[in-house]
């Protein structure tokens, strides 16, 4: 798979992703729904912590990928949803810290919501990667 990205401007490379990327190639895609701060059996976890929350869903979606024989670098885009998107601007340190070693600036829209599925979470990330 060969991925070029588009950036007809550079401030979106200082926060951690391209305007676009052409994607040409691909032999398998794969869609995840919304991945949140939720255990191994849909409890939430990290009750009205951002961080924590951020965290765990980042990790749940990195499971769904390993299930899925991918890894971070196969994220073509991402989807972000935020009860708060200030609490979130202030912790996507948590994005860089995961895509930054594997050397991918997906293109992702950032959505503030007044809530998600369960009261509890305040976070949750949808992707789409290929391989």
């Amino acid at each position: 798979m060969k991925r070029t990205a588009v950036n007809p401007w550079d401030w979106s490379l200082k926060l951690g992703y391209n305007q676009a990327e052409i994607i040409e190639g691909p032999s398998r895609q794969l869609i995840v729904s919304g991945q949140t701060a939720v255990d191994e059996h849909g409890a939430p976890q990290h009750i009205g912590d951002m961080r924590g929350q951020i965290d765990l869903a980042l990790t749940n979606l990195e499971a769904v990928l390993a299930d899925a024989n991918m890894d971070l670098s196969h994220v073509i885009r991402l989807g972000i949803y935020a009860t708060d998107v200030d609490e979130a601007m202030k912790n996507f340190d948590l994005l860089g810290m995961r895509f930054g070693p594997v050397h991918n600036a997906p293109p992702m829209t950032l959505l503030g919501v007044t809530r998600l599925a369960l009261p509890d979470l305040k976070f949750e990330i949808e992707a789409t990667a290929a391989a």
